[in-house]
C-alpha cells in the first residue's frame, strides 16, 4: 500500500500487488506492506511471529541499494488508535508479531544516495511465518543431548571434508560412514516424536510454511535527477529544549544537554527541514536558536554551513533575560556571523503571534537595536490577525493584510497562518500586494491548531494526502518559506519511557511529529511519525515541481498539479495516492535528460 494510506487495525485484506517505485537521487521513497493473519500458529494471545527479509536491490549494471543502509523497515504502531509511530525493525533480526483479527503494517523506505547510478533496481521482500520459542524443541534440549548432536555433526563434517586426490573407493567409504553417523543422530531422544508419525509432522509444517511465504517483488527506477542538498523552500521547525530537559532529566548547559540537542538536530535534518530550538517566555516571547553553541565555537560553523540547512535562527538572548551580559553576547554573535557566507540564511524569531500595539512596539525596539549591529538583519514575525486597538482598516482581514505597513522595516519575513485564508486562495494576492520585495520582504506561511479538516494540516487521523498537501499548498500559493511551531511538544514527563500524551486543548498530533525511542524499546533514537515522513515527501514534491517549472514554466507546473488531480485547492486535492504517482511520473517523463 502507498505511503499516504492510513492502514488501520481493521483494514480488510486486499490483493497483493508487486511494488513499482520511482525516485530521484537524494530522495526517499516509501511504501507499506499490510499483513493480516488467516490463522494462528502460536500461543500467548498472538497469531504468531513473521520474519520479514528484504534482499538488496540490484541493477543490471552492478548498482546496489543495501538493506540496513539504503533500505529500512519500520513497524507502524498506533497512537490513540491511529497508525502513526514508525518503530525501527532490527535488520539483523527482522521479526514482528501479528495479532489475531488485526492488520499490521510495515513501512519500507528506500533511500537513494546522491551518487547512485540511474537505472532499474530489483529485489524481493519475503515474509514467512516462524515458530515461536516455546514450539522449538531445540531450545529445550538438555546439555548432554546438545553436546552429543554437536559431536556427531562435527564427525560428519570431518568425514565429508574434501581432500585432494581422493579415490572413488575412499569417497564411497566416507559417505557410508557419514550415513551411519546420521542414523545415530536420528535415534536421539530429541527426535522421538518424529518417529511416532514417521517424521511427517515437522516436514509438513515446513512445507506449509514454505508454500505460504509471501514474496513481494520490488522494482525501483532511479532517474538522473538529484534533489538539491539545500531545500528550495526553507522549512523551519521548532524543537522544545524544555521538553528534552524534563523528559531526559538534563541540566541546561551540561555535556548531556548539548549531546541531546545535537542528536535531535542532526536526526531532523534528514527530513529536509531546518530545525531550531526554542524556549517560551511570557506573552508568547520566544528564544529561538538553531545552534546551541556560540558563534565562536567550532561547532557553530559546522551547523550553519551544513548545506542541508536552508535557514537558521540566531538567538536573541535578551528576550528572556535583558542583562548586560546577554546584550554583549548578542553583539558578539552578530558581529561574528555577519561576516560569514551563510549569514544570508540567518533570521531572528522574537515573538510568536503578537496581538496588540504594545507587543508590536517591543518588536520595533528590538529591531532598532539589531540594526545598529548590521543593517541587513532579518526578523521573522508570525501572525494571524492585525494588532488590536489599531485603526489599520475597517475589516478584520484588511487589518491583517496591512500588518507589513505597521512592522516595516522591523520585519522582513511576514509569516501568516493558513487558517486566515481558509479555502480562499484568491486572498493571497491581497497579502502579497502589501509586501516590498525590493526591501527584501518575504511571505512565509504556517499551520498549527488550524486550519482544520478538510484543509491540509498535520493533525493525527487526517488523510495521508492531507498531510502531504500542506507543502503542495505552500508551493502553489507562492510562499518562500514555511514555519511549524513544534515537533516534540507533548505533555511534560520526567522519564524518557513515559507514555506520550498530547497537550490538552490542542488537536491530537499538533506540535508532535516524532516520539522518544525509549517509549517503544531500549533505543535512544527518535521514532518518526507517519506525518513526518509525509512532510518529507511533500518537500521532495516541491523539488519535482520546481524542476518542471524550470523546464516548462511555473504556469505549466501549476496546471500539472490540477490536471493530474493531485491538488486543486485547500479543500480539493487527491484522497488516494494515484494522482501523486501520475504527477511525479509526468515530471520524470518530460524532464529526464
Amino acid at each position: 500500500m502507498p505511503s499516504t494510506a492510513n492502514v488501520s487495525q481493521q483494514e480488510a485484506p486486499r490483493p497483493l500487488e508487486h511494488v513499482n517505485l520511482l525516485a530521484a537521487r537524494n530522495e526517499r521513497e516509501s511504501f507499506q506492506i499490510a499483513l493480516r493473519p488467516k490463522v494462528s500458529w502460536a500461543s500467548s494471545g498472538i497469531a504468531g511471529p513473521v520474519q520479514i527479509q528484504c534482499t538488496d536491490l540490484c541493477s543490471s549494471s552492478g548498482g546496489r541499494l543495501v538493506v540496513g543502509q539504503s533500505i529500512t523497515l519500520r513497524r507502524v504502531v498506533p497512537i490513540l488508535g491511529v497508525p502513526d509511530a514508525l518503530v525501527p525493525i532490527d535488520p539483523s533480526s527482522p521479526q514482528i508479531n501479528l495479532l489475531p483479527g488485526e492488520t499490521t503494517a510495515v513501512w519500507v523506505s528506500l533511500n537513494v544516495p546522491c551518487g547512485q547510478e540511474p537505472g532499474l533496481y530489483e529485489g524481493e521482500i519475503c515474509i514467512t511465518a516462524v515458530r515461536t520459542d516455546s514450539d522449538s524443541k531445540a531450545d529445550s534440549l538438555p546439555k548432554s543431548e546438545r553436546y552429543q548432536l554437536y559431536k556427531e555433526l562435527k564427525t560428519c563434517l570431518g568425514i565429508t571434508e574434501s581432500r585432494d586426490h581422493s579415490s572413488s573407493e575412499e569417497m564411497i567409504l566416507r559417505l557410508s560412514s557419514t550415513s551411519t553417523t546420521l542414523r545415530r543422530m536420528l535415534v536421539l531422544p530429541a527426535f522421538q516424536d518424529c518417529h511416532e508419525n514417521n517424521g511427517l509432522g515437522d516436514m509438513m509444517d515446513e512445507d506449509v510454511m514454505n508454500n505460504v511465504a509471501v514474496r513481494v517483488k520490488l522494482s525501483l527506477t532511479v532517474w538522473d535527477f538529484t534533489l538539491p542538498l539545500t531545500p528550495s523552500l526553507p522549512a523551519v521547525f521548532g524543537i522544545s529544549e524544555t521538553v528534552i530537559e524534563d523528559r531526559f532529566c538534563l541540566e541546561h548547559g551540561t555535556k548531556g544537554w548539548y549531546d541531546a540537542l545535537d542528536h535531535h538536530f542532526r536526526w531532523l535534518l534528514q527530513y529536509r527541514i531546518s530545525p531550531f530550538f526554542c524556549r517560551w517566555g511570557d506573552s508568547m516571547r520566544i528564544l529561538a536558536y538553531t545552534c546551541p553553541w556560540p558563534a565562536d565555537h567550532p561547532k557553530a560553523n559546522e551547523y550553519y554551513s551544513d548545506p542541508r540547512l536552508a535557514a537558521y535562527a540566531v538567538p536573541y538572548a535578551p528576550i528572556l533575560s535583558c542583562t548586560d551580559a546577554a546584550k554583549n553576547s548578542l553583539r558578539r554573535e552578530v558581529e561574528i556571523l555577519k561576516t560569514e557566507a551563510h549569514w544570508s540564511k540567518a533570521y531572528f524569531y522574537l515573538w510568536d503571534e503578537p496581538l496588540n500595539m504594545e507587543q508590536y512596539e517591543v518588536i520595533r525596539n528590538i529591531s532598532n537595536e539589531l540594526r545598529t549591529y548590521t543593517p541587513d538583519v532579518r526578523i521573522l514575525t508570525t501572525y494571524y490577525a492585525g494588532p488590536s486597538g489599531s485603526e489599520l482598516a475597517p475589516s478584520t482581514f484588511e487589518a491583517f493584510a496591512k500588518v507589513p505597513n505597521v512592522l516595516r522595516p522591523h520585519t522582513q519575513i511576514f509569516c501568516t497562518s493558513e487558517w486566515v485564508l481558509g479555502t480562499r486562495e484568491d486572498l493571497v494576492k491581497d497579502i502579497i500586494a502589501e509586501l516590498r520585495p525590493d526591501l527584501g520582504e518575504e511571505w512565509w506561511t504556517y499551520v498549527c491548531m488550524g486550519p482544520s479538516d478538510p484543509q491540509p494540516n498535520w493533525h493525527l487521523g487526517m488523510r495521508g494526502t492531507q498531510h502531504r498537501a500542506v507543502m503542495w499548498r505552500a508551493w502553489k500559493e507562492g510562499g518562500t518559506g514555511f514555519l511549524y511551531w513544534g515537533t516534540n511538544c507533548y505533555e511534560k514527563a520526567m522519564i524518557p519511557s513515559a507514555e506520550i500524551c498530547f497537550r490538552r486543548g490542542l488537536p491530537p498530533g499538533d506540535g508532535v511529529l516524532f516520539y522518544p525511542g525509549e517509549v517503544f524499546s531500549s533505543s535512544k533514537e527518535p521514532v518518526a511519525s507517519l506525518r513526518l515522513e509525509r512532510i518529507l515527501s511533500g518537500m521532495q514534491d516541491i523539488e519535482y515541481l520546481n524542476l518542471y517549472s524550470s523546464k516548462h514554466g511555473r504556469e505549466e507546473a501549476l496546471a500539472l498539479l490540477e490536471k493530474t488531480g493531485a491538488y486543486l485547492g485547500p479543500d480539493r486535492y487527491a484522497h488516494d495516492h494515484g494522482p501523486v504517482d501520475v504527477m511525479r511520473g509526468e515530471v520524470y517523463r518530460t524532464c529526464r535528460s
